[in-house]
């Protein structure tokens, strides 16, 4: 999952920033309404997370503008105002949820659960190709009955493929979705990542779950018994 984070208050952007990473999270941090702007339009994220009072312009008008923009992105406010008509303006702006300051992050982050099981739908907290089950709101996965254990960036990797079943995912589509903004092309990482979730995901090599596209990316296979139609250029290993 990729999010959003647009807030100017160092401090709370860096321990917002730190437990979504450690949830799995991929956490693009701005610190402007410029900032935002420019990227929220272009770029796509799972869920933006929007603080009113930005030093360059006001969080609500920033949202209002996305949402012209057609950006429909769910989009949780964060806020010191916490009368009634300060979060209306912002439900009414386009917010999908709004917190108010200070907070716990374990409430946050609970928030961010439920905005995404409401643009997923109830289907998307569990994924499940085979005897392989992914539960994101457990942070959990598991091979029939033995527990795997993945780091964060790894799970954020299984999660993509696994939404995007059979698909030619090419390195720069993973980097856009699991990697941050400070991804650097040039290097290696996705395919050391991709080799690591191999080893612990592709336990019968006569029935493998990720596919490699030589010199194209990477395919999830979402029935590891059927092998996808040989593609060319297409090994697995």
């Amino acid at each position: 999952m990729r999010i959003l984070l647009v807030e100017d208050n160092a401090k709370l952007a860096e321990t917002i920033k730190i437990r979504l990473e450690q949830q799995g999270y991929t956490v693009d941090l701005v610190r402007s309404a410029a900032e935002a702007d420019e990227v929220a339009i272009v770029e796509h994220y799972d869920v933006l997370i929007l603080d009113v009072m930005l030093p360059d312009r006001d969080g609500l008008e920033l949202c209002r503008h996305l949402r012209q923009q057609s950006v429909t992105t769910p989009i949780l406010m964060l806020t010191v105002l916490s009368a009634t008509e300060d979060k209306v303006a912002g439900l009414d702006a386009g917010a999908d949820d709004y917190l108010t300051k200070p907070f716990q992050v374990d409430e946050l982050m609970a928030r961010l659960r439920s905005l995404l099981r409401r643009s997923q739908g109830t289907e998307g907290a569990i994924l499940r190709s085979g005897d392989l089950v992914m539960d994101l709101q457990e942070h959990r996965v598991s091979i029939g009955e033995v527990q795997i254990k993945l780091s964060a960036k790894e799970f954020a990797l299984l999660e993509y493929m696994m939404r995007n079943p059979r698909k030619l995912l090419t390195r720069a589509m993973i980097s856009e979705s699991v990697w941050d903004m400070n991804y650097e092309s040039s290097s290696n990482v996705i395919d050391v990542y991709v080799s690591t979730l191999r080893r612990k995901v592709d336990r019968d090599p006569k029935k493998p779950r990720i596919e490699t596209v030589i010199g194209s990316g990477y395919r999830f296979l979402d029935h590891p018994e059927e092998k996808a139609a040989p593609t060319r250029g297409a090994s697995a290993t």
